[in-house]
């Protein structure tokens, strides 16, 4: 007879204990799970005017116990596969580390969540989308679960409270039933519960009134995702692709992982290159154009930071802070707002992926990790590093 297995043996595990084994994911999604393509369009790729070298020699960073890191030292510590500045619409560094390469898509975890929240605050401002109705009028199917009793704007800012199949709420353990929701190879043996994501959301109930109290979890933006399906009556890649990717000049395809239904996995599923993610970014921090271009009203584009709605927290935790940390986050249509002097927002997603984006500073980061995500191991201090690169370009 053999032993109960440990869970480092689990695969779902390794990916947050061993670094190579999260290189492997982040890079490599399209091997694991079904996808479908986020289309660049059929233009050629808008340019990346590049700085003379050397803009961050002589840098010195703030390391995770404090003491002083250069910028390889801390690269090294956040086992960075990739980091890209741009600095007044110049790239002034471009850096890939432990093989990953330039046109490789790598996953953007949870980042991908501001991404979907742009879009839906840009068909709001269209009219296209009513923050205030009732997710269940939307999504009949919804109806009962603490999502569907919620509105599309508590969604937009994590204001849901619930429990799934009537189990006690708990962030980590319920990422990882996400997790295997979207992927047969990562539930563990014996496994029963839901196998969709759209079953998975109909075993949430509400624990308090929505709108209220922030709590960071993924299926606030899967039940997004379907109102915008629903709303459009179009594919999230497809949505994606036609109001943000085809318009950026990107040079590459993104993609998104697919449930077995085919719906995207919109919280976490979205993979991109870092040059198209700087792209992105550029174009928030120029008022939502490219060019002569506008690809985002400039009305969304500027509120990213300033629109944090009445009656919600003006401070919330970061999601790996502990709990005694205290609450120096503002959240706002699915963006961090680190609340600095610059006007600085964020999309952040596990294992260290970053999109930086500080308006005042005329700067965009791109970071793309591979992380150890354990209590045992201190995070890299990114939004410190990249203030650090900021100033200093500034001056």
């Amino acid at each position: 007879m053999t032993g109960i297995p440990s869970l480092a043996d689990l695969v779902w595990a390794r990916g947050y204990t061993d670094p190579a084994w999260a290189r492997r994911h982040t890079t490599s999604g399209r091997e694991l799970v079904p996808s479908r393509r986020v289309w660049r369009g059929s233009g050629g790729a808008s340019p990346l005017p590049t700085a003379p070298p050397g803009a961050l020699d002589g840098l010195a960073f703030t390391g995770p116990h404090g003491g002083s890191l250069t910028l390889t030292e801390l690269l090294s510590r956040a086992e960075t596969d990739a980091l890209l500045v741009m600095h007044r619409g110049l790239l002034v560094h471009e850096e890939y580390l432990h093989g990953y390469e330039p046109h490789v898509p790598h996953f953007n975890a949870s980042a991908a969540k501001s991404y979907l929240g742009l879009v839906a605050a840009v068909l709001a401002h269209e009219g296209q989308l009513d923050r205030g109705m009732q997710v269940a009028k939307i999504v009949p199917e919804l109806a009962g679960t603490a999502f569907g009793d919620a509105e599309v704007d508590h969604l937009l800012h994590m204001g849901t409270q619930m429990s799934y199949a009537g189990r006690p709420y708990d962030k980590a353990l319920e990422a990882q039933r996400y997790f295997a929701v979207l992927a047969p190879q990562l539930r563990p043996y014996g496994y029963t519960g839901p196998a969709t994501i759209r079953e998975h959301l109909a075993t949430a109930r509400a624990t308090g009134e929505p709108g209220i109290d922030f709590r960071y979890e993924n299926g606030n933006v899967e039940a997004l995702a379907e109102v915008l399906r629903r709303a459009t009556g179009t594919t999230t890649s497809a949505l994606l692709s036609e109001m943000i990717w085809s318009r950026i000049g990107a040079e590459e395809d993104a993609y998104y992982l697919l449930d077995s239904e085919g719906a995207e996995a919109a919280c976490g599923g979205f993979s991109a290159t870092a040059r198209d993610l700087a792209r992105l970014g550029e174009m928030i921090r120029r008022g939502g154009a490219i060019g002569d271009s506008q690809i985002v009203p400039e009305a969304v584009a500027s509120t990213i930071v300033s629109g944090v709605p009445d009656g919600y927290p003006r401070r919330v935790r970061f999601p790996a802070a502990p709990p005694e940390a205290p609450a120096t986050l503002s959240y706002h249509d699915l963006w961090w707002i680190p609340n600095d002097p610059y006007g600085s927002f964020m999309a952040s997603g596990i294992h260290g992926q970053r999109l930086f984006v500080s308006p005042a500073l005329d700067l965009v980061v791109v970071h793309y990790a591979s992380q150890i995500v354990s209590p045992a191991v201190p995070q890299v201090p990114l939004v410190q590093a990249f203030l650090k690169i900021g100033t200093h370009l500034r001056g």
